[in-house]
C-alpha cells in the first residue's frame, strides 16, 4: 500500500520559500508605511496652517489659535473662538498633543496678544517605526523637516 501526501522534506521546502518571501516583503511594506505616514504628516501640517488662517480671519481679536482643540469642532454645535470647527476631530483632539497616522502634532511658541505667531510640529510617535523625519511650520511658512525626527526643522521639503 502506497502512502499519499507530502513528505517532511517537501513541507520544509515550502515553509522555507514562504519565509524567504516574507523576509523580502516585510521591510518593503514597513518602508511604504513610513512613507505614507510622513506624507500624511506633511498634509496635516498644511491643513493646520489653513485652519489657522480661517481661525484668525474669523476671530481677529483672538489672533491665531494656541491649541489644536481651539480649531476643532465644538461638542455643543455652537462654534466660538474656543472651538472654531475648522479642523477635524482627529487633529483637533482635546489633549495638548494629538496623534494621527504615526505622528504627534502640537501647536507651540504662540506669542502676542492677540496671538500673532505660532509653530506647529509633527514628530514620529516611534522614531524609525512610524516615521523618520519631524515636520514643522510657522505662520503659514513652507513646511520644513528635521531629518532626526525632532522639532529642529531646518531643511526644506524637496
Amino acid at each position: 500500500m502506497q502512502e499519499r501526501g507530502f513528505s517532511l522534506i517537501e513541507l520544509l521546502i515550502v515553509v522555507a520559500i514562504i519565509l524567504v518571501i516574507s523576509a523580502i516583503a516585510v521591510p518593503s511594506f514597513l518602508h511604504s508605511k513610513i512613507a505614507a505616514n510622513e506624507a500624511s504628516a506633511v498634509y496635516s501640517i498644511r491643513t493646520i496652517n489653513t485652519a489657522q488662517v480661517t481661525y484668525i480671519t474669523t476671530y481677529p481679536t483672538a489672533g491665531y489659535a494656541s491649541t489644536l482643540n481651539m480649531l476643532a469642532a465644538p461638542e455643543t454645535g455652537q462654534t466660538s473662538s474656543a472651538n472654531a470647527g475648522v479642523l477635524d476631530w482627529v487633529l483637533g483632539c482635546t489633549t495638548v498633543i494629538c496623534p494621527k497616522s504615526g505622528y504627534n502634532f502640537q501647536i507651540t511658541n504662540t506669542s502676542g496678544t492677540p496671538i500673532s505667531s505660532y509653530t506647529v510640529w509633527g514628530t514620529p510617535i516611534t522614531l524609525g517605526i512610524t516615521g523618520y523625519r519631524g515636520f514643522c511650520s510657522d505662520n503659514m511658512n513652507p513646511v520644513l523637516y528635521d531629518p532626526n525626527g525632532g522639532t529642529n526643522c531646518t531643511m526644506a521639503l524637496q
